[in-house]
C-alpha cells in the first residue's frame, strides 16, 4: 500500500478476516502517519475479553493511540448506533491533529455503521428483552421463528433464520415500538463530512486458515481456558455469545473434552473468517491488498 498524501479529512478504513493480520499492518500504517487507530472490532470493546479476542497488547496500544478498545465491561449494553454517535463525536477532535484517521476491524456492520450511517433504533426495553430471552431459553429458536412471522412477515423473509439474536432483537423492537422491525431498516446512506478510502486485507485461504490454527493455539498456551473458567458465571450475557469462550464453556460444563473445543474453536474460527470475508464482497468500494504478497 502505498502512502498518499490527503488534503482532506479522511477515515481509512482497514477492513480483514480474523488472524489475517490488520494488528500489525495498523500498526504500521498508523506509525508512518503518526494518527491513532480507532478499533471497529466489537469484540476487543469488553475489557473482560483479553486473551480470547487477541486484542492489541499493552505494548502495542502504547505505540500509537488507540480508541474503543476495552472500553466497555461486558455488563454494559452498547450497539452498532452508539458506536457510530461515539465515533462520529471523537473524529473532529482527531482531525484536528491529523488529516488521516485509521479505523479497523473485522466487524462489517460497524465499519459500515461509521460510513454509511444506521437506521435509528430504539434501546431495548429491559423487561422486553428478558421476555424475548426467556422465550428463546424455554422454547427454542422455532419460537422466535413464529413470533417474527406474524409480527414482521417482510423481516422474516429476509433474515437469517439461523441467527437467533437477529431474530430476537427483530421481536424485541416490533414489541416495543408496536411497528415492524422492518420499517425501520430503510437503509438511507449517510453524507459524512470527511472522504474515505476502504481496504481489505486478505491472505490466500490456505495461509490464512493456518493462521487461525496457530493463534487458537497461542490462545491456549496463554490462559485463554482460565480466562473462560473466569466468565463462566456469565455465559448469557450478549458479549458472550462468541467463538472462543461458547466452545470451552461446553467443556467446562463436561459437555465435550478440551481436545473437541479447541478443535471446534479453530472450525468456528475458520467460518467465522469466511462470513467476513463474504460481508466485504458485497461492497465494491473495497480494495484488496494480499499480504502474502505485499508484507507492510
Amino acid at each position: 500500500m502505498k502512502l498518499k498524501t490527503f488534503n482532506k479529512p479522511t477515515l481509512i478504513v482497514i477492513a480483514g478476516p480474523t488472524a489475517v493480520g490488520k494488528t500489525k499492518f495498523c500498526l504500521n500504517l498508523a506509525k508512518k502517519y503518526q494518527t491513532s487507530i480507532i478499533s471497529a472490532d466489537s469484540r476487543q470493546f469488553y475489557r473482560e475479553l483479553k486473551i480470547g479476542t487477541a486484542a492489541p497488547t499493552e505494548q502495542e496500544l502504547q505505540t500509537v493511540p488507540h480508541y474503543f478498545i476495552a472500553h466497555l465491561s461486558i455488563h454494559d449494553y452498547y450497539s452498532t448506533s452508539r458506536f457510530e454517535q461515539d465515533v462520529l463525536q471523537l473524529l473532529p477532535s482527531l482531525f484536528q491533529q491529523n488529516q488521516v484517521v485509521i479505523m479497523t476491524g473485522g466487524s462489517g456492520l460497524y465499519l459500515d455503521t461509521v460510513c454509511h450511517g444506521i437506521d435509528e433504533l430504539p434501546d431495548p426495553d429491559p423487561e422486553i428483552r428478558q421476555y424475548v430471552i426467556a422465550l428463546y431459553e424455554k422454547k427454542g429458536i422455532e419460537e422466535l421463528r413464529k413470533q417474527l412471522r406474524i409480527l414482521d412477515y417482510d423481516y422474516y423473509q429476509k433474515v437469517d433464520i439461523a441467527n437467533y439474536k437477529r431474530l430476537m432483537r427483530a421481536i424485541e423492537v416490533s414489541l416495543q415500538t408496536g411497528m415492524p422491525y422492518s420499517k425501520f431498516l430503510q437503509q438511507k446512506r449517510k453524507k459524512r463530512d470527511f472522504e474515505i478510502e476502504k481496504y481489505c486485507l486478505v491472505r490466500p485461504r490456505e495461509i490464512l486458515f493456518e493462521r487461525i490454527n496457530r493463534r487458537v493455539d497461542e490462545m491456549m498456551e496463554n490462559n485463554l481456558l482460565q480466562e473462560a473458567k473466569q466468565l463462566h458465571p456469565y455465559k448469557k450475557l450478549n458479549a458472550l455469545n462468541t467463538v472462543g469462550y461458547k466452545e470451552l464453556f461446553q467443556y467446562i460444563e463436561g459437555q465435550i473434552t478440551l481436545e473437541e473445543a479447541i478443535n471446534n474453536i479453530k472450525v468456528n474460527t475458520r467460518r467465522y473468517a469466511k462470513r467476513q470475508l463474504n460481508w466485504f464482497k458485497r461492497d465494491p468500494n473495497y480494495q484488496y491488498i494480499d499480504l502474502a504478497a505485499n508484507e507492510f
